[in-house]
């Protein structure tokens, strides 16, 4: 491909170049024949030449004597020429200035040679002119001017134009290929690199390339930003196969556990010997675990939206102070929490922060719950805002070491944990919601001494 585009462009060059050279030529032979045709006319006279013409005014003639006026004799010398008046047989009748070298009679070869060339000195050219029955040489020394004297025949000439025509046809072919070659090489080598750069988005390569430098820049640019936009779209394809493969692991293995329980009780229900108390107990079981395979389907779905950062926060400026405190007044007006002892303090009256109030209720809950849940009823929690950290600590048998460090781990339930209830993800749930807000959130615990649970939301820019 690549000297395929190279070819193409040296094949327009030519062309080109061709079409001009015709063009060339034949302006160059209409202007040789118009100049041929009209050579008297296309000379403008020198200043010597109308010099000479114009002298015949300074000549008189009187009783067949001719004689050089006193102005004339001013212009010779002005000019540095000097003059020679000849009668009808070419005899010197009178010179003025003339060198010693002037001959005294001119035949008319002579006169030709003396007008064609320069049979004086190689700075003085001679003019020849006539007025009456008398003709005049003047010679004008340093004049400046050359006279080139051509013989031109047809046949010669047209012989002339094909020996060197096609010389001069076949160099320009030569150098315009040269010359195309070159330009073909330095335009098609961007080309073959988009045509090859074009083939790697093809084929899903999206390694950004050297940019070249010239008019081709902004073209690779864009296609290094497609490049990039393709290999991010190519990334979240991937993504979201992963998430929907890891989902669909998870619901299954989630669901056996619930399921067996439900097809083991269904299939007890069959038995006809069953008392009707222990048929209602058996339905309200298999109530039960079909209420925790939906809050199961219901986690487990925010959890993966969660860590695929696909949650939709709708964020609103909220006063943690009194989002904290309405928390904790909730749960000790639940019936399950009412004698539970709970303290509440606040560093400052009030605390804004941009948060959604539905998960991070949920997320607050979660660890105020567990604080309550697997400890005595004689534990107390104790609840602090203090501007941007949130901290629930308690005063219970606190987690073991080896427990802590998986404590944010999916269904991991530690060995002083006596309570099953709940799907195993509220913990990752939590952490995942207060991640998504921009904070983080750390535990730490000792034995028979409490837990801690510290809260750092993000900071607001002022």
């Amino acid at each position: 491909m690549r000297w395929k585009l190279t070819a193409r462009f040296l094949l327009s060059v030519l062309s080109i170049v061709i079409i001009v050279i015709f063009v060339n030529t034949a302006i160059l032979i209409g202007l040789l024949i118009y100049r041929l045709a009209n050579e008297n006319d296309s000379f403008v006279p020198s200043t010597e030449e109308s010099f000479v013409r114009d002298f015949q005014k300074y000549i008189e003639i009187s009783n067949e004597k001719p004689s050089i006026s006193k102005e004339g004799l001013e212009h010779l010398h002005q000019r540095n020429a000097w003059i020679q008046l000849l009668d009808v047989n070419g005899q010197v009748i009178d010179s003025q200035f003339a060198p010693e070298k002037a001959l005294s009679h001119y035949a008319p070869i002579d006169l030709i040679q003396v007008y064609k060339y320069k049979e004086f000195d190689a700075d003085t050219t001679v003019y020849v002119g006539s007025k009456d029955d008398v003709n005049y040489l003047i010679g004008i020394k340093g004049s400046g001017v050359t006279r080139l004297v051509m013989h031109l025949s047809g046949t010669s000439f047209l012989q002339f134009i094909g020996k060197f025509g096609l010389f001069i046809v076949i160099a320009d072919l030569l150098v315009a290929t040269l010359v195309g070659w070159l330009f073909g090489r330095t335009l098609t080598k961007p080309l073959y690199a988009l045509i090859e750069r074009i083939r790697h988005l093809k084929n899903h390569e999206h390694q950004t390339v050297k940019m070249p430098s010239g008019v081709y820049k902004p073209v690779f640019e864009n296609l290094n930003e497609v490049s990039r936009e393709l290999a991010a779209h190519e990334q979240e394809r991937k993504r979201l196969e992963l998430m929907r493969e890891e989902w669909i692991s998870n619901v299954s293995h989630d669901m056996k556990t619930p399921l067996a329980s439900i097809r083991g009780y269904a299939e007890l229900l069959d038995d006809e010997t069953l008392t009707p108390q222990e048929q209602a107990e058996y339905a309200q079981i298999i109530e039960k675990q079909s209420l925790h395979m939906q809050d199961l389907l219901d986690d487990l779905n925010l959890t993966m939206r969660l860590r695929h950062q696909q949650l939709p926060l709708t964020l609103r400026e909220i006063d943690i102070v009194s989002f904290i405190r309405e928390i904790v007044i909730d749960t000790l007006n639940t019936p399950h929490y009412e004698l539970a002892n709970i303290e509440f303090e606040a560093t400052s009256h009030n605390s804004y922060h941009q948060i959604d109030e539905h998960f991070m209720r949920r997320a607050i809950m979660n660890f105020l719950h567990n604080a309550l849940l697997h400890n005595g009823p004689d534990v107390t929690v104790h609840v602090s805002v203090d501007e941007n950290i949130i901290t629930i600590s308690d005063n219970g048998k606190g987690i073991a070491a080896a427990d802590l460090e998986h404590i944010f781990e999916r269904y991991y339930r530690g060995t002083n944990t006596e309570q099953t209830t709940g799907t195993g993800l509220g913990t990752a749930i939590a952490r995942d919601i207060i991640e998504a807000h921009g904070g983080t959130v750390s535990i730490t615990s000792e034995e028979q001494k409490g837990t801690t649970v510290s809260i750092y939301l993000k900071r607001e820019q002022s």
